[in-house]
C-alpha cells in the first residue's frame, strides 16, 4: 500500500480502512496552499473536496457591507466541500488559506461515487459534519457573549491543534477578519495575553508560550468542540488499528 508522507497527514484520511484508502489515493493530488488562496466564493460550485494537510482554512461569512467573520476553521483534522454531499453542490460561505501550507484535493466526480459505495467513509464524513456543525454553532455563540480576549484564545488553540508547531503567522488584519472584531481591539487582547507570558506577540507572528494558561483563560467554547471532534473521530495516524476501526464504523456510532 502507498502511503501519504508522514508529515503531511490528514486524520480523515488516516482514518480510511484500507480498500476505501487505496481507492482514493490515485485520485488525490496534493497542492500548495498559499495564504489567501480562495478555495469557493459563495454560490459557487464545487469541484473539488480538499483534505488540508499542513495549511488552515477559514470558512468566512460576508455580510453587504464587506464586513465577514470566521464560521469555522479546517486542517488536518477535516475537509472542505461538505456541500458536494449535502445535495446542493454549493457553499454559501467563502473558503480561504489563512496558514499556508499543503492540501490533498480530489475532484467530486470521483470522490462522491466512492462517498456512495463505500460505508465506512460515508460515515466517517458524517461524523466529521457534525463535529463541523458544533465548530460553527459555538463560534457564533462565542462571537456574541465572549470578550475578545477569550475569542482570541479559543482561536489559538483552535489553529495550533492543527499544525505541528506552536507559532502561527497570522496579520492583525486578518486575525480581525477571522474574529469579526477591529483591528485595535485583537492588538489590545494580544498585548494582554503578551503582558501575562501566555504568548510572544510581533506584527504578524504569534508563539504560544504557555498553553495550559492559554487554556485556562479561555472559555469553555474551545473544550466544547474539542470533545466533540475527539468524541466523534479518531485521532491515531494511520496504523488501521482494529479497535478504533470497529468503534467508528460500527452502526450505533451515529446514534450517539
Amino acid at each position: 500500500m502507498i502511503a501519504l508522507p508522514c508529515i503531511e497527514r490528514n486524520h480523515l484520511l488516516d482514518a480510511l480502512p484500507v480498500d476505501n484508502y487505496e481507492h482514493l489515493l490515485p485520485h488525490l493530488e496534493r497542492i500548495p496552499m498559499a495564504l489567501g488562496t480562495v478555495l469557493h466564493e459563495p454560490g459557487d460550485d464545487l469541484h473539488y473536496a480538499y483534505f488540508p494537510t499542513t495549511c488552515i482554512v477559514a470558512m468566512l461569512y460576508e455580510m453587504e457591507n464587506g464586513a465577514s467573520a470566521e464560521i469555522a476553521i479546517v486542517g488536518n483534522e477535516g475537509m472542505i466541500g461538505v456541500a458536494l454531499f449535502m445535495g446542493s453542490g454549493r457553499m454559501v460561505n467563502r473558503a480561504v488559506v489563512v496558514s499556508p501550507g499543503y492540501a490533498y484535493r480530489i475532484k467530486s466526480r470521483f470522490f462522491m461515487p466512492a462517498f456512495n459505495q463505500y460505508t465506512s467513509l460515508f460515515r466517517l464524513i458524517l461524523l466529521y459534519t457534525q463535529a463541523l456543525m458544533t465548530q460553527m454553532s459555538q463560534t457564533a455563540v462565542c462571537n456574541r457573549y465572549h470578550v475578545v480576549e477569550q475569542q482570541l484564545c479559543r482561536w489559538i488553540l483552535q489553529c495550533l491543534d492543527r499544525l505541528a508547531s506552536n507559532e502561527l503567522s497570522m496579520t492583525q488584519e486578518l486575525i480581525a477578519t477571522m474574529l469579526g472584531v477591529r483591528r485595535e481591539s485583537v492588538t489590545e487582547a494580544a498585548m494582554k495575553l503578551q503582558q501575562a507570558g501566555l504568548i510572544d506577540y510581533r506584527r504578524g507572528h504569534i508563539t504560544m508560550l504557555d498553553r495550559a494558561a492559554l487554556e485556562a483563560r479561555v472559555c469553555e467554547c474551545y473544550q466544547v468542540v474539542k470533545m466533540e471532534f475527539d468524541r466523534l473521530l479518531p485521532s491515531a495516524p494511520r496504523g488501521n488499528s482494529s479497535a478504533t476501526l470497529t468503534q467508528l464504523f460500527r452502526p450505533s456510532t451515529l446514534m450517539q
